[in-house]
């Protein structure tokens, strides 16, 4: 069985599902399934040497030949949404052209960031079923809902030009997929709510590495040294992407106002992102002395970054909630740690965190309960039980073997539907 990816992004670039995808490519390994990946040249969060690096690497073999990536020049993403999206219609033009021409091609399997993957997928998928002569599904894995999320996070509005036209597109999507994979009930509701059948809907939620992120002693990590962090303070770790969605203003304001009541509290945020150069100006500006900002780390670190704080912060603008489940839960959880969301409440994570006892809940864009909720971890004298309550949801609930199972189950059944 070979399946056909048009990637927007691709290692070594660092995306939030990351671990997920090594874990799916080992799955595919076990079954003899070869997946094959078109994808540009890196540019998303990577350094000039390794652009440079990966203009000569065109095509690359992973897990015994199983995982195929095909590159191609590309420009270097920018950071505004003009830049943006040339680079994504320029990777549409390209990577439409490349998949018609693939051959012996079983299924075609796309995820929803950016958008625009989805549409050509759909388009590809229809013209290689009319090359062969018989069907080639399509599955969407579906971890954002678009134009939803847009709405919530303020960058248009219900009705606006840009929200009919994300429908139209979202409406195309859906009809033409085969299969929808969704990571939590609140988006089977969501897009059914939208007109899907429900018999084209598979929930598989989102999982974690329990086998590569675990809790490691503070003493024993490595990032407190290769960053000169004092091992005496109580950090709250930010993990993931740096964009728009993410509520980083709130996060800086919060850091300034407790700077001089909380002072042994830190704040450190790891990634990369739209927003990372307007979080880095207003650090700079302002004098916010109480945040560090680091690059996405290597894999092999992934433990450490996860154990680095005391508490595990998820944070996002009003109304997003029931658009995104954010993976980085997990990874806090397999780490130990007890969670501070900044989130709407009446999204799955508020009941997850509230139904676990890990953590606790400051309303989406409130800062003075998410300073509150700060003084009281700060204060808790059984915030590691609450680290120890998450893990052993994470490991009881939801099992990573289970969860890649039931993923390339899907991609098997909609292949052998229309054999």
């Amino acid at each position: 069985m070979n399946i056909l990816r048009l990637r927007a992004y691709c290692y070594p670039e660092n995306v939030a599902a990351s671990a997920m995808a090594e874990d799916i490519d080992a799955e595919y390994v076990r079954r003899g399934i070869v997946c094959i990946n078109y994808t540009p040249m890196p540019s998303r969060g990577v350094s000039d040497e390794v652009r440079r690096k990966y203009k000569k690497i065109k095509y690359e073999e992973f897990h015994d030949g199983h995982v195929i990536v095909h590159r191609f020049p590309m420009i270097k993403e920018g950071t505004n949404i003009v830049q943006k999206s040339l680079k994504y219609l320029l990777c549409t033009i390209v990577e439409y052209f490349k998949g018609i021409k693939a051959k012996g091609i079983d299924l075609m399997l796309c995820s929803s960031t950016p958008p625009t993957q989805g549409m050509l997928t759909a388009l590809v998928a229809k013209r290689l079923s009319r090359k062969y002569g018989r069907k080639v599904p399509f599955v969407y894995n579906l971890q954002d809902i678009f134009p939803d999320s847009l709405v919530g996070t303020g960058m248009t509005r219900q009705g606006s030009l840009l929200w009919k036209i994300g429908r139209r597109m979202e409406d195309y999507i859906y009809r033409s997929a085969d299969r929808i994979i969704v990571i939590s009930e609140d988006f089977k509701r969501n897009i059914m709510a939208k007109g899907v059948p429900e018999e084209k809907i598979v929930v598989v939620p989102n999982w974690a590495d329990t086998d590569g992120i675990y809790l490691i002693e503070r003493e024993d990590n490595v990032l407190f040294d290769r960053y000169g962090l004092s091992r005496d303070k109580f950090y709250i770790c930010y993990s993931g992407t740096i964009g728009h969605t993410q509520n980083m203003d709130l996060l800086l304001d919060v850091a300034k106002e407790i700077n001089g009541e909380l002072k042994d509290v830190r704040f450190v945020v790891i990634g990369e992102g739209a927003a990372k150069a307007e979080v880095e100006r207003r650090i700079k500006d302002e004098a916010i002395d109480n945040v560090t900002l680091l690059p996405f780390q290597p894999y092999a670190d992934i433990a450490s970054v996860f154990s680095l704080g005391d508490v595990g912060l998820i944070i996002s603008k009003p109304n997003v909630g029931s658009n995104s489940v954010p993976s980085k839960t997990w990874s806090y959880m397999a780490a130990e740690k007890p969670i501070l969301a900044s989130f709407d409440r009446n999204s799955a994570l508020s009941s997850l965190i509230a139904s676990t006892g890990c953590g606790i809940v400051a309303e989406a864009g409130n800062k003075e309960e998410l300073i509150e909720a700060i003084h009281k971890m700060v204060a808790d004298p059984q915030l590691t039980e609450k680290g120890k309550l998450g893990k052993n949801y994470l490991v009881t609930e939801l099992d990573k073997e289970k969860c890649v199972k039931r993923f390339v189950d899907t991609l098997v059944e909609a292949v052998e539907e229309n054999l």
